[in-house]
């Protein structure tokens, strides 16, 4: 679906940090990534976590979710959402998203809030369950930037914090400003099959440079500085990127100018093989600049796409739908949710392409 290119400066850097003999968590790399990343993306500061999962679960920390809160999310996303939000000991709550741009929906985001919800002077509280609704996570499916904007001046109203999960959209933009930098945390994910990979990896983006120094705290198991004591003022978390993680990373950075500008001609190629057909190409949505990490078509229904999956799969071509609707998992069947009406007809058409960066020739 998603190969890895490396092309770059990849093993000159690895090689360095290994001469260096700072291949763990301290290093001039990890150093040089996240001010990269930061100045790429528009963000005050960046911090480096093991992965876009942990990175989701320090974000949801820093921004205050206590157990038994809520946090409002879409099911149409990876499963890595919603189990960040349970790693926090809060409850998950599913809304549905935009046919549009895939991601969480403005509309209905305010209905659900003026109808089911109670602002107080402590917070924003659900009227069924009295619980506090701390956050708000929307995602940027597939690349595809969502109504961000409109997402945050809604739960700025009810005294929500935002944590952007931009963990496909590396190198999307929104009315002219990079996804992850809307809300006060944004989360982004360098596995392998993204767009900028790390082999594994993750980063939180911050507004508020003393937040990023807490987070930086936090990832390295809230360890005080000294030059040889070991002294740890709370409870901290190993969540930190190995030196020879940001070595590739860096290298990857330095490409990924090139990189979208070929997933962009590739999803030009896709739009026009399958103009005049009766299957939809998705398009990045209006006001948007996508990265198109993953191309999607949209397919009649679910026995059609079942069919095309099928016949892809079996001739040498991989294909592969949207994830489950995580509100039809086992595990948070039982999670309050909206009407999902888009995220259930996108669920059972939707069919994920090869998108691959092919290297020029």
């Amino acid at each position: 679906m998603h190969e890895p290119v490396f092309r770059g400066n990849e093993k000159k850097y690895l090689n360095e940090c290994i001469d260096s003999t700072y291949v763990s968590s301290v290093g001039k790399f990890v150093d040089q990534f996240e001010i990269k990343i930061a100045e790429y993306t528009g963000a005050d500061k960046a911090v480096v976590c093991v992965n876009g999962t942990n990175a989701l679960h320090l974000a949801l920390i820093l921004a205050g979710v206590k157990r038994d809160d809520e946090v409002i999310t879409q099911p149409l996303t990876f499963i890595a959402t919603a189990n960040a939000i349970a790693y926090s000991g809060a409850h998950p709550v599913f809304l549905d998203v935009d046919r549009e741009t895939l991601g969480l929906s403005p509309d209905a985001l305010s209905e659900f809030l003026k109808t089911s919800t109670v602002l107080t002077s402590t917070g924003c509280y659900n009227k069924i369950t009295k619980r506090r609704i701390s956050a708000c996570v929307p995602m940027h499916t597939f690349g595809h930037p969502c109504r961000i904007d409109q997402i945050v001046t809604i739960c700025n109203q009810y005294n929500i914090e935002v944590i952007e999960d931009a963990a496909e959209s590396l190198g999307s933009f929104y009315k002219g400003r990079h996804t992850g930098i809307y809300g006060n945390i944004g989360v982004l994910s360098f596995n392998g099959n993204k767009i900028l990979t790390t082999g594994g990896g993750g980063m939180l983006l911050f507004k508020n440079e003393e937040l990023a120094k807490r987070a930086k705290h936090l990832t390295t198991q809230a360890k005080v500085p000294h030059a040889w004591e070991f002294r740890h003022d709370e409870v901290g978390y190993n969540y930190r990127m190995p030196n020879l993680n940001a070595a590739l990373g860096l290298a990857q950075l330095e490409q990924l100018k090139s990189f979208v500008q070929i997933k962009r001609r590739i999803a030009d190629e896709y739009s026009n093989f399958f103009s005049g057909t009766e299957i939809e190409f998705i398009k990045e949505p209006l006001d948007s600049e996508s990265n198109y990490w993953l191309n999607s078509i949209l397919l009649k229904d679910k026995k059609e796409r079942d069919a095309f999956l099928k016949f892809s799969n079996e001739h040498g071509v991989m294909t592969r739908p949207a994830w489950e609707l995580i509100s039809r998992l086992p595990m948070f069947s039982n999670a309050q949710r909206g009407d999902v009406t888009n995220s259930e007809w996108i669920a059972d058409r939707l069919v994920n392409l090869p998108s691959s960066v092919i290297p020029e020739k």
